[in-house]
């Protein structure tokens, strides 16, 4: 890894818009990585991290509008770069894997010319040397038979037969940096083995800085050096991927991590029972006051339910937002 942060994201807010009122969907998230890294961000359905890549790329749609912060990728702020502009970033230099293979592939257009779309876009290629090198692109990604599959429309594909046309497009330019949310959901162990191992490459290779957005704790453990955990818009800790896993610093950190199965882990009585975090996220609109995790933490005091914790450094790297952090 690179000591230069090719992307650099500070304070980023994302505001919720309804009617005259905004709501702070997204409150000052800031995290840098670096050519060559796989960074993780990690957190419950409705954290904010598919919203946090999707602003890093320009797709926020309403009711959701760029609040405030700065977003560089190598060193030019592109926040607010006009369409045109963002354009040519955006499947180029920046890709992104999708968390919806079933929607994101266009219906009324074969794969094979969705893939080749970005050599003749991004890459100058003519239409000829483009479907060729789609075939190849199905092939790097382990669809049997790509020669023939190029010309199926995306009904006529399995769920993870279109993940893999998806990721097909994302690594179609090499990208600088790979935006991947959930990218192996729809596929089986053995594909997602070699997805994640095509993706390492294509890291390692070139430089390729990875933002790897997932539920699974395993895969983000295996893959990423270091983790940012997302609760309810906020970073709430962003550490070295081993010291999060073996010394997590916030309550709601360490509720994820003791929530994690254990392999021959056996109550006396029999098999033990998985450990949960009680409650839910609560909605965009109705966070609390004070730290965002309060009403769900079992160490909170007065001081959790009045006032919003402020960034600490931690003395062995790091970040953590908590008034008691261990």
């Amino acid at each position: 890894m690179s000591d230069e942060a090719l992307l650099k994201v500070e304070n980023l807010r994302l505001d919720l818009v309804v009617g005259s009122r905004r709501f702070g969907a997204v409150k000052d998230v800031s995290f840098s990585i670096g050519r060559g890294e796989t960074f993780g961000l990690v957190g419950e359905s409705g954290c904010g991290k598919s919203i946090t890549a999707l602003a890093l790329i320009g797709l926020l749609r309403a009711p959701l509008a760029f609040g405030g912060g700065r977003i560089l990728f190598k060193g030019r702020e592109i926040q607010n770069l006009p369409g045109s502009e963002m354009r040519k970033l955006r499947g180029n230099a920046i890709s992104m894997i999708f968390q919806e293979p079933m929607t994101a592939l266009n219906p009324l257009s074969p794969v094979g010319r969705q893939i080749a779309e970005m050599f003749v876009l991004h890459k100058g290629a003519t239409w000829h040397e483009a479907e060729r090198k789609a075939v190849e692109a199905l092939a790097n990604v382990r669809v049997p038979a790509p020669d023939r599959r190029v010309k199926d429309y995306p009904h006529q594909l399995s769920g993870g037969m279109r993940q893999r046309v998806m990721i097909a497009i994302a690594l179609a330019c090499r990208p600088d940096l790979l935006l991947a949310d959930e990218p192996t959901t729809a596929l089986d162990v053995t594909v997602q083995a070699e997805i994640l191992e095509l993706i390492r490459d294509l890291s390692a290779a070139q430089g390729t800085a990875v933002l790897m957005i997932s539920h699974d704790l395993g895969l983000i453990a295996n893959m990423c050096a270091r983790v940012g955990v997302m609760y309810a818009g906020r970073l709430v800790e962003e550490r070295a991927a081993q010291e999060v896993f073996r010394a997590p610093s916030h309550p709601y950190t360490g509720g994820l991590v003791a929530s994690l199965p254990l392999l021959g882990a056996r109550a006396s009585h029999g098999r033990s029972r998985l450990k949960e975090i009680s409650g839910v996220v609560p909605a965009v609109t109705a966070f609390p006051e004070g730290c965002r995790f309060n009403p769900r933490c079992q160490a909170r005091t007065e001081i959790c339910i009045a006032e919003d914790p402020e960034e600490t450094a931690l003395p062995r790297g790091g970040r953590v937002r908590c008034h008691h952090h261990a």
